[in-house]
């Protein structure tokens, strides 16, 4: 029998975990926690400058600084720099010789560019065009600067000004081919546009010139490029940046190109990797010019590809892969100082760690120990500042010496970490579907007594080419669920990334077989394995694809789970197809389009098993996912509603496929946690 418990009951179900010296990690903390940004280093390596975002959960809101670092003095601390109130500051670059800090402001009431002397003296802007910045990258030398931001692609100049005596013609809008909405907002005439102009005394200067054009496309990509799409070639020339056409058959394309142009407009943008039509990315040339290094797939449509390492020669245009035999996707890349290594990311298992590709030998080794790697700076003494994460701790930066050793520069949460106790972590594996060892964690509250048996909650990852890696998330995080007084247990199934291209790859066509098996063989195992867990009180959760598996395991594993937990998952198969804006990835995972392979979508779709529904399933989405539309979470929940199962619908208005907002996001796990403990507390009577 299902149980009901109240709120109450589980909070002193997490009370029961908790040492009496310290309390647990709350969805309180999880939303105010500091959010690290973007880091920069001076030339010779003395002192860091990166942004923090803080909360302000009264106001419903994030605020972003800088600080500063000396790292030429043990022990210092960071130090909040010219902070402005009522605005934002992000993304801090300094000058060539180091003087001056450049960054990111919306002071003036607009985001641009502006900078500041390191001593004494005001902070001045830097650029002033009619659209707010999303990015900039300061030449080498220093002699210009490049923006990115959204504009109207009939305009002829750099930027323009609105038009406030446009004739009004009403709020219908029209279009003539698809891809007429993109994640969480519909296509306007606005294009992603890239620019540069002369710096004079560090300030913009002249009419700019917009180096994207006449290419139809955003650069940086919408809706998640950024600095990594655009680099300067060491000599300031010329810049790289990444496009991919638009038009009719951008829904349906995963080719990103690099292309190179004169930074001062002087030429068209040159394509250089024309001769692949799959993802190329993340330019990043030599220190002394002579080669680009980039990754790229190799099949077409298929955006979760293995992205391999590739160098061209920027004088001959001779390209060839580094890391092809290597059964790794790269994340990251950045050329160590003295030209004999590129450092990359790559997820590796649970991990995301820092390799070191050694040029001369063809030699890759891993340089990090556990945890995710984000940002590479790559130090000429030999060392890499990088910013690091774990599945029980958000981003730090990082020192890593050329030896691996490693050296935590910041702390910018230790003052709530030091309150809290969080989880254990472990690692484990079974022999999964068709006998593959598969990986999985588990979280385990801190303090737990002797004899306690912890229900459990089953994590499922979303992707479905993705992993809960050990790796920090703000979304859904497994240490914060355990610290509610839960056995937290994720398993990366196949189809998951980590583990090689074969065993990403085996998911395609295959949405609800090994995964759903891999699911069902981990759960027996894990639960085998640790009897503090209660396999009589458990509840699966998942977002996504994960979603997608709440409703596919409720019609078929429907009598496993007290409850289950559905943020926005796939329930037809079918109008998601015709609703869905990037078509690349339904129609490889099902090898074509619904119209040619009605069959394989309908293999796997859970709206025809809902008759089999019984399970209590909370169901959330936002107004604003055009990934998965929300009407999938309200047919879903008519599904349940119809045949009387116990169900509940959260809808957030102003949020996407995410759920960022502070105040929303706290809701979001006050609800989840409510619901997963009102079906979980072994004292209350059943509420069917």
């Amino acid at each position: 029998m299902r149980k009901i418990a109240s709120l109450a009951a589980a909070v002193s179900l997490a009370t029961l975990c908790a040492p009496a010296t310290a309390r647990n990690f709350t969805p309180e903390d999880l939303v105010q926690l500091n959010r690290l940004g973007g880091s920069a280093v001076t030339a010779d390596g003395g002192m860091l400058a990166f942004a923090m975002q803080e909360t302000d959960l009264e106001a419903d809101s994030r605020s972003g600084d800088l600080w500063l670092l000396d790292l030429r003095e043990p022990g210092s601390a960071p130090e909040r720099w010219r902070a402005a109130p009522d605005s934002d500051e992000s993304s801090p670059a300094f000058s060539a010789d180091g003087s001056h800090l450049y960054f990111l402001s919306d002071r003036s009431g607009s985001s641009q560019v502006w900078r500041a002397p390191m001593g004494e003296g005001e902070a001045v802007q830097v650029t002033d065009v009619g659209a707010d910045i999303a990015g900039y990258s300061i030449a080498p030398g220093g002699e210009r600067i490049a923006i990115w931001f959204a504009e109207d692609a009939s305009c002829e100049a750099v930027s323009c000004a609105d038009n406030e005596e446009a004739e009004y013609e009403g709020s219908g809008r029209s279009y003539d081919a698809i891809m007429v909405r993109h994640w969480a907002s519909w296509n306007d005439s606005t294009q992603s546009r890239l620019a540069t102009f002369a710096l004079a005394d560090g300030i913009a200067t002249g009419e700019g010139t917009v180096v994207s054009r006449p290419l139809n496309g955003h650069t940086p990509t919408r809706p998640f490029g950024g600095a990594e799409q655009i680099a300067w070639h060491p000599s300031g020339a010329s810049i790289f940046f990444i496009l991919r056409e638009g038009g009719a058959a951008e829904a349906l394309s995963t080719d990103l190109d690099i292309y190179r142009a004169p930074a001062d407009g002087s030429g068209p943008p040159e394509l250089l990797t024309g001769e692949n039509a799959a993802y190329d990315n993340l330019p990043t040339p030599s220190p002394d010019g002579r080669f680009l290094a980039y990754v790229a797939m190799e099949r077409p449509g298929y955006e979760s590809d293995r992205r391999v390492l590739h160098l061209r020669d920027l004088i001959t245009g001779e390209t060839r892969a580094l890391t092809e035999s290597w059964d790794r996707s790269i994340g990251g890349i950045a050329w160590s100082t003295d030209l004999q290594a590129i450092y990359l990311t790559a997820q590796d298992n649970l991990d995301t760690a820092l390799f070191r590709y050694m040029l001369s030998e063809g030699r890759i080794e891993r340089v990090s120990g556990a945890g995710s790697i984000g940002s590479i700076l790559p130090q000429a003494d030999g060392s890499v500042l990088v910013a690091m994460a774990s599945a029980l701790a958000p981003s730090d930066l990082y020192r890593i010496d050329a030896d691996g050793t490693m050296a935590q520069l910041t702390n910018v949460n230790g003052a709530t970490f030091d309150a809290v106790d969080m989880p254990s972590r472990e690692e484990f594996s079974f022999e999964g579907s068709d006998g593959e060892t598969v990986y999985g964690q588990i979280f385990r509250p801190a303090g737990v007594a002797e004899g306690v048996r912890l229900p459990v909650a089953y994590f499922v990852h979303g992707g479905p080419q993705g992993s809960f890696s050990n790796s920090w998330s703000y979304r859904w995080n497994p240490a914060a669920m355990a610290s509610q007084g839960y056995a937290v247990v994720t398993v990366d199934f196949h189809g998951s990334t980590g583990y090689g291209q074969v065993f990403t790859d085996s998911i395609n066509n295959d949405w609800g077989g090994k995964p759903l098996r891999d699911l069902q063989l981990g759960l027996d195992a894990v639960l085998e394995a640790n009897d503090w867990m209660d396999g009589e009180r458990v509840c699966a959760l998942g977002a996504s694809y994960g979603g997608y598996m709440m409703n596919w395991i409720a019609g078929n594993w429907p009598d496993r789970f007290d409850c289950l937990v559905n943020h926005a998952g796939i329930f037809d198969l079918r109008p998601f197809y015709y609703a869905t804006e990037e078509l690349w990835f339904p129609e490889w995972d099902f090898g074509g389009p619904y119209y040619d392979r009605e069959d394989a979508y309908e293999r796997w779709n859970p709206v025809h098993h809902v008759e089999n529904w019984e399970t209590p399933m909370l169901v959330i989405h936002g107004e604003l996912d055009f990934r998965i539309p929300y009407s999938q979470s309200l047919a879903a929940f008519t599904a349940l509603q119809r045949q009387g199962i116990v169900s509940e619908l959260l809808i957030f208005p102003d949020e996407n496929h995410w759920i960022n907002g502070p105040r929303n996001s706290l809701q979001w796990h006050r609800t989840v946690y409510d619901w997963v403990a009102r079906w979980t507390d072994e004292t209350a009577d059943g509420g069917e």
